[in-house]
């Protein structure tokens, strides 16, 4: 190494030489490199990056227009849902007033129905009254008569009998 090191100072004193100190050696190369790339990369670097800023600007317009368009469509769908809520509380007030309606027309004819049915009813029951007062009539009209005829055998003996026949019979003949 050491015979290295006198390589090195020989070389730096004649003006050209290799020089192996690494930190120096480092930026010098890493100062060439950006030189080279700045010099004839400025050209490629320069329109790949606006060609990717071009991208990008794109990108962003269109996002901003999906956005734009989401947004409408949001306040479409929003403005939708809004009529659907008042169509839908429009349709529960008909159907409630509906059911009022019917509610009262159903009352009603069960109160006539009631009504009726009273009415018959009460006519049935007349009608029953009456065949049962004409039948009460009829059988004390029969209880009657028949009490009167045994009346009239107990205190009418047989001549009396014949007697009533005989004038009975007497009466129609000088009738006719």
């Amino acid at each position: 190494m050491g015979t290295f090191f006198l390589v090195a100072a020989e070389a730096e004193a004649s003006g050209f030489g290799l020089n192996l100190d690494i930190l120096e050696t480092n930026l010098i190369n890493l100062a060439i490199i950006v030189g080279v790339l700045v010099y004839f990369g400025r050209g490629f670097l320069g329109k790949t990056l606006s060609e990717r800023k071009a991208g990008i600007e794109t990108a962003i317009k269109e996002a901003e227009q999906r956005k734009e368009k989401a947004a409408a469509a949001l306040a479409e769908q929003q403005q939708k849902l809004a009529q659907a809520q008042s169509e839908a509380t429009r349709l529960r007030t008909e159907a409630g007033q509906r059911a009022e309606v019917m509610r009262a027309e159903i009352l009603k004819q069960a109160d006539a129905d009631v009504a009726r049915m009273q009415a018959a009813a009460a006519q049935d029951l007349t009608t029953q009254q009456d065949r049962v007062m004409n039948e009460l009539r009829q059988r004390i009209a029969a209880m009657a008569v028949q009490k009167t005829e045994e009346q009239l055998r107990a205190q009418v003996g047989d001549d009396a009998g014949r007697g009533l026949v005989d004038r009975s019979i007497a009466l129609i003949g000088d009738a006719s």
